[in-house]
């Protein structure tokens, strides 16, 4: 029998929007609602295997109803940003699922749906009615199931007219009644005033339908009466705005609704685009995207003890290689060999990493090493350091395919060779998943297989690089890559191998501190509780909090009361043992991430951490790091600070000193916009923080207090990173009227600003890109969107993007700035981390007043800007010293 399952999608997505953290893929663009919405399909298609499927949306913020009552959902707040940006991609991901969606103007989604459930009604097909408005429950009947979520999206709760009137005592359509007596507030339903759910069904568990009630008000007592007979009108004109409209002129087929399954490639793609690796690896899709043209077989060579002259003699001054690294840490990771392509000679070499290692291999190690023959790669930056774990220290990369293809689309999630020859044009060669296998199925094939391959990967190298040595130049971004992203490449090798120095016993020390800690916490939270529970059990700590304590319970779960920070954050006023538990959670959190975390990491040959920065994950330019991640390490908390103590100078004697940019995206901003008053208190050297609440607040600095600076501080950077006024109304729990209000007033202040942000929006809409102060370029082909919701994403993203990524730039260049002076004044100190904005150096004694002075001369000097650059140092025998 057909079944169909008809989403509300509107309320689905809204749903997933607030069940979920404020995820974002490396673009900036906001993917949360989205997220939860594709795992809800996922699962409805894998449990429910529907034959036909139906997503139904509004269509509009004006329906039929507005007519009859203009205030209908007149209370509702503002959609966010935050999700309204993120419907369009709903809409295209479920064109990849390959769902149909319906939306009709003057209609809302409901209307579309109970217009649908009726015809199913009549042909007596099943359905399945997802949604998290249980207004719906008066669509139920013996072929319509609703199902209501409980759990943010992951779980629901089903209903047919049985369960209903189990549950409320009423059938389906008294649901309405319902909503007429007790109104409804996120809909601006007014209902009777002072009648809520509980009230309103002993009346109609004896009358049966508003007019009833109305009819017998005589009968009523009190001020029940009073009420009843006072806004009988008003009880009237509610049931009728709560019926569903189910006589939609819908000039659709029932097959129309007919579901065949996804489109794995669209869907692969529409993945890769948001960043769900996590459902890309679960459902198979990784090599769904067929090859742009059909792979011909090379002439493959492998070459073998006595062949590595005649491979030397072939390889000449340059030639394009690749090194096939398994594992996706390269400071633990494993050589399967490498391959090259001599374009005069048309030769494909595959050499075997085994060969390379062994002693007829020294001939191509010290070619590896020489910095005169020329070598062009996929990933120098991750050759580089796997192949120095090996004892061979590559040299001589003139071009880096992968690089070069992140700066002109940074946003490509996808920059693996078959995915960039698919991209550009370039002879089709088959993703490695294809060849390869995946996770527990990954497998080495035989060695025809494998040389084929990765000389082909060579072959494409070769095919990509003058393509994109051309697109560098068009893109005017050439000096960026050859002078930036390509020599950083090299320094952050130099570091990453160097490594940091980890004194374990004083981390074991630290966490033994943190148990302790914790064990009296737990002491504290069983007094002030009055009994002893599991603290990390959410129904348990909820039964405590809401049941024993009194505490007022703002969300539920399927397993009982939400705990969630959010929710425990807004009880602490009421009760000491709630910032006591979050203690707790925020103590427990440094034991297991990073204490047990940075334990595991330590490399025992070296006694040191040797983290891993990414130069092309983030679309900003920023740097990211893994294995372990060091970006991340909480300092806002004093024992999260504490453990950079455990990080050391690798020699006896040697200081750690650390270097940190001063508000350098604010100081870039003022250089951009030309705001006069931005500048004037940088060029002042004021705290910018309270020189932006005494011109917001028109007050003098005397009468700034700690409050003012906190809100200014908070619109500073939220300007910079693109905020709305429900993002700034979360940060300083205000509403969203005055937050909007704060935002107003800071652009009739700062007119500079103001004027930049207009114009590199224009600037964008003209050009499609926006770019930084070393020419960064991010396209923006959704500037001229005629959505809504695109567009304007797209313009806040213009507006931070030159911000943020001429920061980002600035650091870099400063990195290698300071790699060079290091090396030309014969310096023994070490660059080690690049955190954010701060640069950490180990300096031996004799060196110190050097460094102190050189490093933050070479930050403050990296970019020529209109305000100072600033750059604080500090120093001592730990990282923590060195704040």
């Amino acid at each position: 029998m057909d079944k169909l399952i008809i989403i509300d999608g509107n309320s689905i997505a809204n749903r997933a929007f607030y069940a979920l953290p404020l995820l974002s893929n490396s673009s900036g663009l906001h993917t949360n609602a989205v997220f939860g919405f594709t795992t809800m399909l996922l699962k409805l298609i894998e449990e429910e295997k529907p034959t036909h499927f139906l997503v139904a949306f509004d269509a509009g913020k004006v329906t039929f109803r507005h007519k009859e009552y203009t205030e209908y959902k007149g209370g509702r707040a503002k959609t966010p940003p935050e999700l309204s940006e993120q419907f369009p991609l709903i809409k295209e991901l479920l064109k990849a699922f390959q769902i149909p969606q319906f939306e009709l103007s003057g209609y809302e989604a409901d209307d579309i749906i109970g217009t649908l459930t009726r015809i199913a009604d009549e042909k007596g097909e099943n359905v399945l009615l997802v949604s998290g408005d249980k207004d719906m429950l008066q669509l139920a009947s013996d072929h319509v199931t609703v199902a209501i979520t409980r759990k943010g999206i992951s779980e629901v709760e089903r209903y047919n007219p049985a369960e209903i009137q189990e549950k409320y005592g009423l059938s389906p359509k008294q649901i309405i009644d319902l909503k007429g007596l007790m109104g409804d507030t996120s809909d601006n339903i007014p209902g009777i005033p002072g009648v809520g759910e509980k009230t309103a069904l002993k009346l109609l568990h004896e009358y049966g339908t508003v007019e009833n009630v109305l009819d017998n008000a005589a009968n009523l007592k009190g001020k029940m009466k009073e009420k009843v007979e006072e806004h009988a009108q008003s009880a009237r004109m509610s049931k009728e705005l709560a019926t569903i409209f189910r006589e939609v002129p819908m000039e659709t087929e029932w097959s129309s609704f007919g579901y065949g399954g996804y489109d794995g490639q669209a869907l692969a793609s529409m993945f890769r685009k948001l960043e769900f690796k996590s459902l890309l690896e679960k459902m198979d899709l990784g090599a769904s995207v067929e090859p742009s043209e059909p792979v011909q077989p090379l002439d493959v060579q492998i070459v073998t003890e006595d062949g590595i002259d005649a491979l030397l003699e072939t390889l000449g001054d340059s030639v394009p290689m690749h090194v096939e690294i398994v594992g996706e840490n390269p400071h633990h990771s494993e050589i399967v060999g490498l391959s090259f392509y001599n374009e005069e000679h048309a030769k494909s070499l595959y050499v075997p990493f085994a060969l390379l290692q062994s002693d007829a291999g020294a001939p191509l190690r010290a070619w590896l090493e020489d910095a005169a023959k020329k070598k062009q790669l996929l990933d120098q930056h991750r050759a580089e350091l796997a192949l120095a774990w090996q004892g061979v220290r590559l040299r001589g990369v003139d071009f880096d395919v992968q690089l070069a293809a992140y700066l002109l689309d940074p946003t490509d999630s996808d920059l693996t060779l078959s995915g960039l020859a698919g991209k550009y044009g370039l002879p089709g060669i088959k993703a490695d998943e294809e060849v390869f296998g995946k996770g527990a199925k990954f497998r080495l094939p035989d060695e025809a297989a494998l040389s084929e391959h990765l000389c082909r990967k060579a072959y494409t190298i070769a095919r990509a690089v003058p393509v994109l040595r051309v697109e560098l130049e068009k893109g005017e971004m050439h000096r960026l890559f050859y002078e930036l992203e390509l020599p950083l490449a090299g320094v952050l090798a130099e570091m990453e191998l160097r490594g940091i120095k980890m004194d374990a016993a004083d981390l074991k020390v630290f966490g033994e501190e943190l148990a302790k800690q914790l064990d009296a916490i737990m002491v504290r939270i069983y007094e002030l509780a009055g009994m002893e529970f599991n603290i990390n059990s959410p129904k348990q700590l909820g039964e405590v909090l809401f049941e024993k304590l009194g505490l007022p319970a703002w969300k539920k779960t399927k397993t009982g009361y939400s705990t969630d920070a959010e929710v425990l954050e807004k009880l602490a006023p009421y009760n000491e043992v709630v910032g006591q538990i979050l203690n707790y959670r925020q103590l427990a959190k440094l034991q297991s991430t990073y204490v047990e975390g940075l334990l595991k990491e330590v490399r025992p040959e070296t006694g040191k951490v040797h983290t891993y920065y990414r130069q092309t994950i983030a679309a900003t330019g920023r740097l990211s790091s893994q294995y372990p991640n060091l970006q991340n390490i909480p300092i806002r908390l004093e024992e999260g600070r504490k453990i950079r103590k455990v990080f050391v100078p690798s020699e006896p004697g040697w200081y750690i000193l650390a270097a940190d940019y001063s508000q350098i995206e604010l100081r870039v901003l003022a250089h951009i916009s030309q705001d006069e008053k931005l500048k004037e208190a940088f060029l002042q050297n004021m705290d910018i923080h309270t020189k932006t609440a005494m011109d917001v607040f028109g007050v003098p600095e005397s009468q700034v207090d700690s409050n003012m600076r906190r809100q200014a501080k908070a619109v500073n950077f939220g300007i910079v990173y693109g905020i709305s006024e429900y993002g700034l109304s979360q940060n300083l729990d205000i509403t969203r009227k005055e937050a909007g209000a704060f935002i107003e007033q800071y652009f009739a202040v700062f007119q500079g600003v103001r004027k930049y942000m207009d114009d590199i929006v224009k600037d964008a809409r003209r050009d499609g890109y926006v770019t930084t102060m070393l020419q960064r370029r991010r396209y923006l082909p959704e500037i001229t969107a005629s959505n809504f919701n695109l567009r304007s994403f797209a313009e806040r993203t213009a507006m931070n993007t030159p911000i943020q990524g001429t920061a980002a730039d600035i650091i870099k260049l400063a990195m290698v700035q300071m790699a060079e002076r290091l090396k030309s004044e014969n310096l023994r100190s070490r660059m080690l981390l690049q955190v954010h904005d701060e640069l950490v150096f180990e300096v031996p004694q004799e060196e110190l007043e050097t460094m102190k002075t050189l490093v933050p001369e070479v930050m403050a000097s990296a970019l020529k800007l209109d305000v100072p650059l600033r750059a604080d140092v500090d120093y001592g025998l730990t990282w923590y010293d060195a704040k």
